[in-house]
């Protein structure tokens, strides 16, 4: 079910259903892919009610085919706004969760609204779109269905790029993504690292018995201009092979003690992408999402994109290629 054949170039996929957040991402996925000079692949996975339809008919002998209503429509959109890339249109069978990652596997990006069809208006996240934040086998960008106007009808040039940094945990792959988004768009990147400040030891109480004494003194509110100093060193450090990378990019640090997904909520708001990694290396199991991620996703303004971890197999590749 193809228009043209794609090129070598890995695609952007995006998952549709007809409802207006798929739509959303839709545009935002056309407009990327463009800019990328990347395929596009538009996704459809059929109703149950429809797989189940086709399967009656299938076993009644006959070769005929449901016809896909979302694909047509969709493409009838597409096709109407005009496109300068190849996009090829797969109608899929299955569960939403598996299906959508099978097809995206080895592509750029993986796109999807914040919620489709079904479920409670008032979510801000749909059940789908996070599992897939879980367990996409490429960068994942869910396109918020409150997305500010300006981010989404600018397209690739909407806005900065925001880095959720976490200077001992975030993987390099997730601030080579956020480099690159920031140089094929032709925007600065702010890489935001907050913490949180240790607690005051005045505020401790005393402890009941010896058994329980408090540890040696934290740093007081009073070195918190030598705390954010050195935390911007670290940051600074581990920024600067990738700004070596990509000399074209303005790089804002940006180094608060503040919660980390609070600020980096409030940024969004004039961001047009906002890049955090899916949990952190030392956690095990793919499905597993860091809270920082899990709460921009819910909150976030701006479409919010999730990087996954390197494979350790493809880890080790890529260790042994650099020998």
């Amino acid at each position: 079910m193809s228009d043209t054949s794609t090129a070598s170039e890995p695609p952007v996929v995006v998952g549709v259903d007809g409802s207006e957040h798929s739509l959303r991402a839709l545009e935002w996925a056309l407009s990327t892919a463009e800019h990328l000079g990347s395929p596009l692949v538009v996704a459809h996975v059929r109703s149950d009610a429809v797989q189940l339809g086709a399967a009656r008919i299938a076993s009644l002998g006959t070769t005929a085919e449901l016809p896909d209503t979302v694909v047509a429509a969709v493409r009838t959109l597409v096709e109407e706004r005009g496109h300068r890339l190849p996009v090829r249109y797969e109608t899929l069978d299955g569960s939403v969760t598996d299906a959508l990652p099978a097809v995206a596997r080895g592509a750029r990006l993986l796109v999807t609204g914040s919620r489709g069809h079904g479920g409670f208006a008032s979510l801000l996240l749909g059940s789908t779109s996070r599992t897939l934040a879980a367990t996409a086998p490429c960068p994942l960008v869910v396109v918020p269905h409150e997305a500010r106007a300006a981010a989404l009808a600018g397209g690739p040039e909407g806005g900065r790029v925001l880095l959720g940094l976490q200077t001992e945990e975030t993987p390099d792959e997730v601030i080579a993504f956020a480099f690159d988004a920031a140089h094929h768009r032709g925007v600065a990147l702010e890489a935001v690292t907050a913490f949180r400040l240790p607690p005051d030891p005045g505020a401790l109480l005393a402890a009941p018995s010896p058994a329980f004494q408090v540890p040696p003194p934290l740093p007081v509110a009073d070195d918190t201009d030598a705390i954010v100093q050195e935390v911007e060193r670290e940051q600074e450090e581990r920024l600067r092979p990738f700004a070596a990378r990509r000399p074209r990019v303005d790089v804002v640090p940006t180094v608060v003690p503040a919660d980390p997904a609070g600020l980096l909520v409030e940024g969004s708001k004039d961001a047009g992408l906002l890049v955090v990694g899916r949990h952190h290396r030392h956690r095990f199991g793919s499905l597993l999402l860091g809270s920082v991620a899990h709460a921009v996703l819910h909150h976030a303004h701006c479409p919010v994109a999730v990087v996954p971890p390197v494979p350790p197999d493809q880890d080790q590749d890529q260790d042994q290629d650099q020998d």
